[in-house]
């Protein structure tokens, strides 16, 4: 791997820039440098640079420039330098070969052909250091005094006022499992049971490092550069844990420290893992000079799946409790310089409140199946068209005619064989589509073990193998399917549809649930039985000057969702 030099000059401004040549596995787009040569690069991950370089380093000195032109050029150059460094986040690939180790005359030049271990990748840039330190966010919120009687068992019910006090934590192990389940499951209601936002599951993203705060090297170096006595930043890239994920919630408590609400909340990094898309935002915002990242989210991490947000206890105080906790969100937006929040998959009635409350609403689209008392599979066949009918019962034969066994396993039928292999199956197909593997191995064997009741494994065994499976949660009515997988050798026609949709249905009826919900997009599940429903998500931005166009576009794109409909 070959360490080089990007120096550009425009009137004085200078940049150097080390860093190993190899590529990340993702889509890349080209840019064009300073002499019109294109060269491709990761956009997207850069992203995720930026938000380190940007909590610390004042960026590329182009402000100086008198030329707007020359301005945007010399970003470019330095975007482009930044890009390189991503390598490190991501499984180097082939296109690896595209960047030549002898760039000639180019803006990039060989600077000095030491090799450098793939363990240990430096980047170096120049500039002048904040004066500000990264910021902390303050653990508190605030205290507030409310009016009306608490419920039953949690706080005292003599119908004077009620005090309680906001707070943020770090990692959701700060409040018991008990606590935030017990307010999980009084926001949803036991018929609406949610196995995504307990204790348990969220718990498992964090102990398992897929959705915990980012451990970096970032280090600076107070030497002077010799040419322009500015300081060099040292960013070492190989000590990370980056997931771009840090746990933020928030905790409300009455007078005597018990738990009334509880609210997932990360600051994040980048737009990786929510399924709802913004980084054209994130595009405009850099295109003006801005930054977007970091932002709020308030959110499940890597889940898909609609569900209340703010989650409280059934108390006389709730409406004035969910006031509180929207306004304390906002302040804290403002308060930690961050450029927005995002409320994705919240409940219906959460959207049209936080609506009242000046958020901009968002419609999306999902594919649900829906039993209609359904006995059996075949039942549920009748009610469908004949060429769908027909259709679903060619893609089931072919199941059987590849010798392939289908099984469903719940609590203690799933061993840790059974995960591991999972986990290979689900690592296979994010690779296959350029996708990064938000999940750790030991991520599925901790939520199989916290969670065995609610897990639902559907395998497929060709002979004594597992060559596939879909992971499936079970809630108080409805079947969550999550993720799919198989062995990197197999090709099995139709073995998706079964596995991730028609597997769902027949668990569902046999297990009395009024719906599957099979994750984001995928018209082609109409044809399988599911059918298009709405989800929603909430945007608070701080920038005036980026809120109203936005505000555009979400009503634009308002109005086409209903029309992607395809019947």
């Amino acid at each position: 791997m070959v360490v080089g030099k990007i120096r550009t000059r425009e009137e004085n401004n200078m940049g150097w820039f080390w860093a190993n040549y190899a590529p990340c596995r993702c889509s890349f787009e080209s840019i064009e440098l300073g002499n019109g040569e294109r060269k491709e690069w990761n956009k997207v991950a850069t992203w995720k640079i930026y938000n380190l370089l940007f909590s610390n380093f004042d960026g590329f000195n182009v402000s100086s420039v008198s030329s707007s032109e020359t301005r945007t050029q010399l970003r470019k150059n330095s975007m482009a330098a930044v890009a390189v460094v991503v390598s490190s986040y991501c499984k180097p690939s082939p296109f690896s070969r595209r960047f030549s180790p002898k760039l000639g005359r180019s803006p990039c030049r060989h600077s000095f052909g030491r090799q450098v271990q793939s363990s240990r990748i430096c980047a170096l840039f120049w500039g002048t250091k904040k004066s500000v330190q990264q910021q902390v966010l303050d653990s508190s919120l605030g205290d507030f005094t409310l009016t009306g009687s608490g419920s039953e068992g949690v706080a005292e019910n003599d119908g004077g006022p009620k005090k309680i006090c906001l707070s943020v934590i770090s990692s959701i192990s700060e409040v018991s499992a008990n606590d935030w389940d017990t307010c999980a499951l009084d926001a949803t209601g036991p018929e609406k049971f949610n196995p995504f936002l307990t204790h348990g599951f969220l718990s498992s993203l964090e102990e398992t490092g897929c959705a915990v705060k980012c451990y970096s090297s970032l280090q600076y170096d107070q030497s002077k550069h010799p040419e322009d006595s500015t300081f060099i930043l040292v960013l070492s890239v190989n000590c990370f844990q980056e997931t771009g994920w840090t746990p933020c919630h928030i905790v409300v408590k009455d007078e005597c420290e018990n738990v009334l609400g509880v609210v997932p909340l990360y600051l994040k990094s980048h737009s990786y893992g929510e399924f709802v898309f913004d980084h054209s935002w994130a595009d405009a915002y850099y295109g003006y000079g801005e930054r977007y990242y970091p932002k709020f989210q308030c959110c499940v991490p890597f889940t898909p799946v609609t569900g209340p947000r703010i989650l409280l206890r059934n108390t006389s105080i709730k409406d004035q409790v969910i006031d509180v906790i929207i306004s304390a969100m906002k302040d804290l937006t403002a308060k930690s310089r961050v450029s927005s929040l995002h409320i994705t998959f919240p409940s219906e009635n959460e959207w049209h409140k936080l609506g009242e409350k000046g958020f901009l609403q968002r419609i999306g689209m999902q594919y649900h199946w829906r039993n209609r008392n359904y006995k059996n599979f075949d039942e549920f066949l009748m009610d469908m068209k004949q060429n769908k009918r027909k259709n679903i019962r060619q893609e089931r034969k072919k199941i059987s005619a590849q010798n392939l066994t289908m099984k469903r396993l719940r609590g203690h039928e799933i061993k840790a064989k059974h995960w591991d292999s999972f986990y290979r199956f689900y690592k296979n197909t994010t690779d296959n589509k350029w996708g990064s593997p938000y999940l750790t191995r030991d991520f599925f064997h901790d939520m199989g073990s916290k969670m065995k009741d609610q897990v639902l494994l559907v395998v497929a065994e060709d002979g004594d193998e597992l060559v596939a499976g879909a992971l499936n949660l079970i809630g108080g009515d409805s079947l969550f399917g999550r993720l799919w997988g198989c062995h990197p050798r197999a090709y099995y026609p139709s073995l998706h549809f079964e596995a991730c949709y028609y597997q769902a249905i027949e668990a569902a009826i046999e297990l009395s649930l009024s719906a599957v919900e099979a994750g984001a997009q995928g018209e082609h599940k109409i044809q399988r039985g599911y059918l298009p429903v709405t989800t929603y998500s909430c945007h608070y931005l701080l920038h005036e000057d980026f809120r109203k166009p936005i505000e555009n576009f979400l009503v634009r794109e308002s109005t086409q969702v209903p029309q992607n409909i395809p019947f």
